[in-house]
């Protein structure tokens, strides 16, 4: 990629898109990690609300929370007497709300603080049937029109051996028929894949007319293997739109010691720390913030038309749409190659 291109790129950002570029995570709304206020909950979607240009995404799970956080959204919505046309709702489908039966979910455990839900997996045809359904019932006078298979990859990993896998691999192909049918029959707008190893896209785009995908910890400054900028060129041909998530490695690039959800040392990972150490150096130097550059990376490429930020603060959501608007420098992007902190070329 020549340097002119890579400029160009950058500037490619006024492209109009179905999707607008910042899409709002709600997983801080079905209590990840903490507990929030009901009143908080109301703000973050208030905030998201009103920081937006265009009509509002919100991407939500029958996961987060065990569906704590669509109920949490359509609270929110509903308080701000926001009509159901006024917002778009991303439902990753493929967890169900159950009972609790113990001290805490079986699912994620400790990750979900004080809920009184549980939530199952539940991949097949009839399965994410019934999760679009619940969780239209959970959204209350809302709707989910854009729809996926949560973590497709994550059930993938679970197979115990190659006939489990093959199994789980038509599970996951005849929930997306199911998807398709809903789509068809204009109960849904778009239906999409979300997957930490993107390997698992390319699988399902093999199968499935996707309308979007979304990449997570996979495109970021740090990591950018050439085997997911090849699967985004795939993609951009098949016409499906890219949201990236994640764009920090779960915090990492921005000062957290958790690295793509999972946390690490300078004793154990030497090399990630040492090139943190060298990025956080030459953001001083061009006065940029390491959050604006891991966002502004994403719109290098021009397959990526969105970024989904998650906060759990209502402040902090006007900064997040902020970063989808700043601009770094090219010279920057020039040095980060040169200091070897990029594998693309500028």
């Amino acid at each position: 990629m020549s340097r002119s291109n890579l400029i160009s790129r950058a500037l490619k950002m006024t492209k109009k898109y179905s999707l607008p570029k910042i899409i709002f995570g709600t997983s801080s709304l079905g209590n990840l990690f903490v507990e929030l206020e009901p009143e908080t909950k109301n703000q973050l979607v208030q905030a998201a609300i009103e920081s937006s240009r265009e009509i509002p995404v919100f991407d939500s799970a029958g996961k987060y929370g065990a569906g704590l956080a669509l109920e949490s959204l359509a609270t929110g919505l509903k308080a701000l007497n926001v009509a159901p046309d006024a917002v778009k709702i991303s439902n990753k489908l493929g967890w169900k709300r159950v009972p609790l039966k113990g001290a805490e979910p079986t699912f994620e455990p400790g990750a979900w603080v004080n809920l009184q839900h549980d939530a199952q997996q539940d991949i097949s045809y009839e399965g994410i049937l019934h999760c679009y359904q619940q969780g239209n019932e959970l959204l209350g006078d809302y709707e989910a029109k854009i729809v996926s298979i949560h973590d497709p990859d994550e059930y993938l990993a679970g197979a115990q051996n190659d006939a489990e896998l093959a199994k789980r691999k038509q599970d996951i192909l005849d929930a997306y028929k199911a998807l398709m049918e809903l789509r068809n029959a204009g109960k849904v707008e778009s239906v999409g894949v979300g997957a930490k190893d993107v390997s698992v896209i390319d699988f399902i785009s093999d199968h499935v007319t996707l309308d979007w995908a979304m990449f997570a910890c996979s495109v970021t400054p740090l990591i950018h293997e050439d085997s997911t900028l090849t699967l985004l060129k795939k993609l951009a041909k098949q016409g499906v739109e890219v949201i990236n998530s994640a764009v920090f490695n779960a915090g990492f690039l921005i000062g957290s010691n958790n690295f793509d959800y999972k946390e690490i040392s300078r004793d154990t990972h030497p090399k990630e720390f040492a090139w943190r150490d060298k990025f956080n150096a030459l953001c001083d130097e061009f006065s940029v913030k390491p959050a604006e550059v891991c966002v502004q990376f994403s719109f290098l490429f021009d397959e990526i038309v969105s970024v989904a930020l998650n906060s759990s603060s209502p402040k902090r959501v006007k900064s997040n749409v902020n970063l989808v608007n700043t601009e770094i420098p090219d010279a920057f992007w020039q040095a980060m190659r040169e200091q070897g902190l990029l594998s693309i070329a500028p």
